[in-house]
């Protein structure tokens, strides 16, 4: 295939999900291009995420990535509502739940890596510092101690994105705390959970547990709850662990157990849930992509949008032949409200933990009717699949 990418240097900031997938298509087109990630390795902690529609499956196919995700998908099937009995209250359908497709992140994470380590170079234990401009391009400072200058850097670096810090200004102008966190834990399945997640409340609460149908032995908790911003970044796991045990003393059902493997979880996933606005993504030799640009944590649809930012940026660069003044408006265009749809007015927690007993009896009355849930599949397939990707690689 011609390459219109051939000598062009990019630094990606994250090496998450969206982070390995631009990778990728970068380097199919020819691009010279480096992965730096805080996190020591891979991340292994988080939860299930999903994809559905042409738009999203379509992207991980021309990825060649397809058939390993469907290996290792999770089968989860339906969402469980139970009470403190363990008595199902409703059951959501496994098209809302869980999408076509639906694996640990932590899988879909070390699939995109290996599937591009041959040809990107990855820095673990590292991440971005400083950012220049210079005649030809952009000098990047990284915290151990290394420099060099590249033609983009893109930030796929997350929610506390780093690189939007750097080139647009601090966190609280472009992140907005929605009053709840999240967070997941691994630990032994002598619950007898299976794949399908079974979600316990109580207002402002929720817990959920359910377990690797390839590893019966082990289960993963996931918990919400309603609590004041908190600087994630500075807390340290214990401190974390210790707010999570707070919000959660004293209930019923799995609570406890889950509990007790908290503490003896090696590693933990531990956010707020906020949404990401962000007026422009993109200035200079630096652009945002994925949950730096437009997140909402569990908001339905962000890792899949990702993959699809990662191809369409890519994408748009190969076509400008680099020129990112061309390329990054267009790539902007053409994701803006295809992004912006599925996570206007969103806000998770309120779904999953409802502040009020009111507010967690309305929501289970309108979620175990069959029109209710037939409406949401509808509206979450129209959201995933309403875009119109060109074929960049038979275009460049």
């Amino acid at each position: 295939m011609p390459s219109s990418l051939r000598g062009f240097r990019v630094l990606v900031s994250g090496a998450g999900v969206a982070g390995p997938a631009v990778a990728w298509w970068l380097a199919r087109h020819g691009a010279e291009v480096i992965v730096v990630e805080a996190a020591p390795a891979l991340r292994t902690s988080g939860f299930a995420v999903d994809f559905r529609g042409p738009t999203h499956l379509g992207v991980l196919a021309a990825m060649g990535v397809l058939d390993e995700l469907r290996a290792v998908q999770t089968h989860a099937g339906a969402m469980s509502r139970v009470d403190e009995h363990g008595r199902e209250i409703f059951r959501l359908p496994a098209e809302f739940a869980g999408g076509e497709l639906e694996v640990r992140r932590r899988d879909l994470s070390r699939i995109l890596y290996e599937h591009g380590a041959d040809r990107v170079e990855y820095r673990f234990g590292d991440r971005i510092t400083a950012l220049a401009d210079t005649a030809d391009g952009v000098r990047v400072h990284l915290a151990r101690g290394a420099s060099r200058t590249v033609d983009l850097v893109v930030g796929a670096d997350g929610l506390h994105s780093e690189v939007r810090r750097l080139t647009l200004g601090p966190e609280p102008a472009y992140v907005t705390h929605l009053g709840y966190h999240l967070a997941g834990w691994d630990l032994p399945n002598d619950l007898g959970a299976d794949a399908v997640p079974r979600q316990y409340n109580v207002p402002g609460r929720m817990a959920s547990v359910f377990a690797d149908p390839r590893d019966p032995d082990r289960a993963t908790a996931l918990v919400v709850f309603a609590g004041p911003r908190q600087d994630h970044d500075r807390l340290d796991p214990d401190r974390q662990k210790a707010l999570i045990a707070a919000a959660f003393a004293g209930l019923g059902w799995h609570v406890p157990r889950l509990l007790a493997g908290l503490d003896a979880a090696p590693e933990l996933y531990f956010d707020a849930i906020a949404r990401v606005r962000v007026p422009r993504w993109h200035t200079g030799r630096a652009v945002l992509l994925g949950d730096a640009a437009w997140g909402v944590t569990l908001g339905g649809m962000g890792v899949g949008t990702g993959v699809v930012g990662a191809y369409v940026l890519a994408g748009e660069l190969a076509l400008a032949g680099g020129d990112h003044r061309v390329a990054l408006p267009a790539y902007e265009r053409r994701m803006r409200a295809y992004a912006s749809r599925w996570q206007r007015g969103a806000n998770p927690g309120h779904f999953l933990a409802p502040a009020s007993a009111w507010g967690l009896w309305l929501r289970d009355r309108l979620l175990a009717a069959r029109p209710v849930q037939s409406m949401l599949v509808r509206s979450t397939g129209s959201l995933a699949t309403d875009l119109d990707l060109p074929d960049y690689p038979a275009q460049v």
